[in-house]
């Protein structure tokens, strides 16, 4: 696909186009769903770079192809126009997200409490994608107070915020970042 020109002018009165040409207002929560999985990518893209060279990279582009096809999913109203078939997000790459999840806690101490997000830069990145992928999540429901949604892509998003927040760990750990736990100043 090439894109020639990157300005429309077609959004300037505060509507956008679905997938199939719908236009809709940019405050849909359509628009917010896939808007904040878009924000999701941007900040693993960041991520990428506080991480070191190795698997864990590669592994968080393809989370980040995994996204895009979510976002057409939720850019496309089934009700007017017909779900593509590359808009569906793959089981296994569900299933691939706990792996990545099971491998990570062998190789890292159980929690002991609550954690304060921080600790080395990718780590700290990390903590904030897993905050934005749970509001990607509320706003991929609030869309499925209204239509259906396909229950892989919700089991996807829920398990990349675990996936996340144990990555979180992990990056810490390996760069020997202690974890700061939560205090309660009511003892």
């Amino acid at each position: 696909m090439k894109i020639s020109k990157v300005y429309t002018r077609t959004g300037d009165k505060g509507t956008t186009s679905l997938v199939g040409g719908v236009r809709v207002k940019k405050t849909n929560p359509r628009i917010e769903a896939y808007g904040t999985i878009d924000e999701l990518s941007a900040n693993l893209g960041l991520l990428i770079d506080y991480m070191k060279e190795g698997d864990e990279r590669k592994f968080i582009v393809r989370i980040q192809h995994n996204l895009f096809v979510i976002g057409s999913y939720l850019a496309t109203d089934q009700t007017k126009t017909e779900l593509r078939e590359f808009c569906m997000i793959d089981p296994t790459e569900t299933e691939a997200l706990e792996e990545a999840i099971d491998e990570a806690l062998l190789n890292i101490p159980p929690l002991s409490g609550f954690i304060l997000p921080g600790g080395c830069m990718a780590a700290a990145m990390a903590h904030i994608c897993r905050t934005v992928c749970r509001r990607a999540e509320r706003r991929i429901l609030a869309v499925g107070e209204d239509t259906k949604v396909s229950p892989e892509i919700l089991e996807y998003i829920n398990r990349l915020s675990d996936y996340l927040f144990v990555l979180a760990r992990k990056l810490n750990f390996v760069e020997g970042a202690r974890e700061k736990l939560w205090k309660n100043n009511d003892k």
